[in-house]
């Protein structure tokens, strides 16, 4: 099925979520387009992080729709598939990439199987046909495919990062969520992991979610940004209109606090 480009890739409707009586996420509502990348910015405990799981189904709202376009039967609430279907959904379309890489990848196995393992998933059964996409992979996010049958202990930080990057994007997923995907790594390491991450979401018409305290990561790699302050969306925008001319008062203190005039 194509993709009618009427409608969004995602849809976000008064989306609460709340442990016991303290809401951490509040009356969210949002539709991200084919190919855009969205990116959630807020100070530590603005609910941001909450939010990204809630919609990659990792975190169940306590009220609210997310709605996903599947490929054969248009918008569908995440959270009423079946068990399969959401599980062959975080195989094929999606892809997670986490803040620490070693949360994302297999550590005791070869960065080759790491980069396998979600075609295997999906029946791919032919080694050499396996190792050839995954050598493929390693290359297209700058490891050097001698590296192959070497595990992720072996590799920098940065390297563990675009390893954990070619494992999600191998089945040419159309939406990838990234929580804080350059914290922690140094300033020369992150502008060469963001310069990459613009590249491939652009190759390949991807859309994204992207949770970061990061302004400057923000206006490099997305086209709208979503403000968060004590679990409500404050502010929403195109992201340089957001930074260059912030309305909300929060808004104001973030861009002053990191951009000076």
């Amino acid at each position: 099925m194509i993709h009618d480009a009427t409608q969004p890739l995602l849809r976000v409707q008064n989306l609460h979520c709340a442990y016991g009586a303290r809401a951490v996420v509040r009356d969210i509502s949002l539709d991200l387009w084919p190919g855009e990348v969205l990116a959630i910015v807020g100070e530590s405990g603005s609910g941001k992080t909450t939010l990204l799981n809630a919609l990659a189904a990792r975190h169940t709202p306590t009220s609210g729709t997310v709605a996903f376009a599947m490929r054969d039967s248009g918008l569908q609430d995440i959270y009423a598939l079946s068990e399969a279907q959401a599980r062959l959904l975080a195989r094929t379309d999606w892809g997670f990439v986490h803040q620490h890489a070693a949360d994302g990848l297999r550590m005791n196995v070869s960065a080759g199987a790491n980069v396998a393992e979600r075609l295997m998933a999906l029946g791919e059964r032919h080694y050499g046909n396996l190792r050839a996409q995954a050598s493929d992979w390693l290359a297209r996010v700058e490891i050097d495919p001698s590296r192959i049958d070497d595990r992720p202990d072996t590799f920098s930080g940065g390297m563990r990062q675009r390893l954990q990057i070619a494992r999600n994007l191998i089945t040419q997923p159309r939406l990838v969520f990234m929580d804080e995907p350059t914290s922690g790594l140094d300033v020369s390491v992150q502008a060469r992991l963001l310069d990459m991450l613009r590249m491939l979401t652009r190759q390949m018409n991807l859309a994204a979610v992207i949770v970061t305290h990061d302004l400057a990561v923000a206006r490099l790699l997305a086209q709208r940004m979503l403000v968060m302050q004590g679990g409500v969306a404050v502010e929403t925008g195109l992201t340089d209109q957001v930074l260059d001319d912030p309305q909300h008062a929060y808004t104001q203190l973030l861009v002053s606090s990191v951009l000076p005039p």
